[in-house]
């Protein structure tokens, strides 16, 4: 699925700054952010009735069973028709709960036109038990309709509590033997190297949930992938190294926007413009990484509500100078402590830069301050976040 997205990257700023005018190197700079905040991404999560599917979209999301906005759970069929379940946040990327499939009249190539396959960037089969017919049919008319499709095999922990039951009990041979269930069903149907992820929508941090996302992630286009990286709730540890990983990637390009406003050789009204342009870059950014690692209110309570540890508890171990609120007049004494800082250690990157550009001691300024501002913070929140989610998992820090 293509949205028309283009990745803009160094050369093309730096083609763009030497034979176009400065207007239209920040135009197609700020072009980028806007449609990199509408890159759309549907996940279709499809399986039999009863196999977890809504547990899995709510778990996706960050949100329990029973709160507002959850997929409908229950021991029967709750879905009759696609229907989709967008993140709060990032309401372009969507979970699409389709309707349960293993029923006698049902039919693989038939469902899928039902289910307007075409839409979705990639399906999710989930599976509560033994490997299937259905679940072969499924996958087979997938691959033959040039979609990439991911096996998810749910209920782990429940298999593994009625497993403890018996006195020659092995956690790692239960994992392998019904990893090998599954991985063999889907080798009979023609698939090379399947893989099969194990997973507990109850407990995300244990078996193979991160190696899902992982692997999504990596086989996402670019744009998408970051999309995806910024409306998955901050769920373990292993999400909020990816999820800093993610925003550190556009922080040079929200820089070099900066330093380009400021290169534009206006005299005195160019400086107030430069200042209020970094001051809105910076206050938009950093929002977008208080709410990417879920350290929003919203978030924290959720978060509570799961780990049993108060509001008050988590917010205790967050130290940084953002954890409290982001807002101008904070992002002024940070800009102001990041300037000194910032002229040394960029001034002659710039001026190779900008080659007969503008004021280039004011781009070099500009985009140092910036540059350093967001580094400083992207490292702070990213600290926040890792010990909020060491407190809810009840570790020390």
């Amino acid at each position: 699925m293509d949205d028309g997205f283009e990745i803009i990257g160094f050369d093309e700023i730096k083609e763009s700054l030497a034979h176009d005018d400065l207007p239209s190197a920040v135009g197609k700079i700020k072009n980028y952010f806007e449609q990199q905040d509408r890159v759309e991404l549907n996940i279709a999560i499809t399986g039999e009735s009863g196999s977890g599917k809504s547990t899995f979209i709510n778990a996706f999301r960050g949100i329990g069973d029973e709160d507002e906005g959850s997929a409908e759970t229950g021991v029967v069929e709750t879905t009759m028709e696609p229907t989709a379940y967008p993140y709060k946040k990032y309401p372009n990327v969507q979970l699409w709960d389709l309707p349960g499939i293993g029923t006698p009249n049902f039919k693989a190539d038939e469902y899928l036109q039902q289910v307007k396959f075409q839409r979705y960037d990639f399906f999710i089969i989930i599976a509560s038990d033994r490997f299937r017919e259905c679940h072969a049919h499924l996958a087979a008319e997938i691959v033959k309709m040039d979609k990439r499709f991911y096996f998810v095999r749910s209920k782990i922990d429940s298999n593994i509590s009625a497993e403890k039951r018996k006195k020659t009990f092995n956690e790692q041979k239960t994992l392998d033997a019904i990893r090998k269930d599954c991985t063999e069903g889907l080798k009979r149907i023609g698939v090379d190297s399947p893989v099969v992820f194990l997973i507990s929508g109850h407990f995300l941090d244990l078996y193979d949930f991160n190696s899902l996302e992982e692997t999504i992630e990596v086989e996402l286009p670019q744009h998408k992938r970051h999309v995806l990286m910024l409306a998955l709730p901050n769920l373990t540890l292993e999400i909020n190294e990816r999820k800093k990983a993610a925003l550190q990637k556009n922080i040079w390009k929200l820089a070099l926007l900066s330093a380009c406003v400021a290169a534009v050789p206006i005299p005195l009204v160019n400086a107030a413009l430069s200042i209020h342009v970094d001051v809105t870059i910076l206050v938009s950014e950093l929002v977008k990484y208080y709410d990417t690692f879920s350290l929003d209110p919203a978030s924290l309570q959720r978060l509570s509500d799961r780990s049993g540890k108060s509001v008050d508890e988590l917010k205790a171990v967050m130290k940084s100078p953002l954890s409290k609120e982001i807002n101008k007049d904070l992002v002024i004494k940070l800009l102001a402590g990041s300037t000194l800082v910032a002229v040394d250690t960029v001034a002659e990157y710039i001026l190779g830069f900008f080659p007969g550009i503008g004021s280039l001691a004011a781009g070099a300024l500009s985009y140092g301050t910036v540059h350093v501002t967001l580094k400083h913070c992207l490292d702070w929140l990213a600290q926040d976040a890792h010990n909020v989610l060491i407190a809810a998992l009840q570790t020390s820090v």
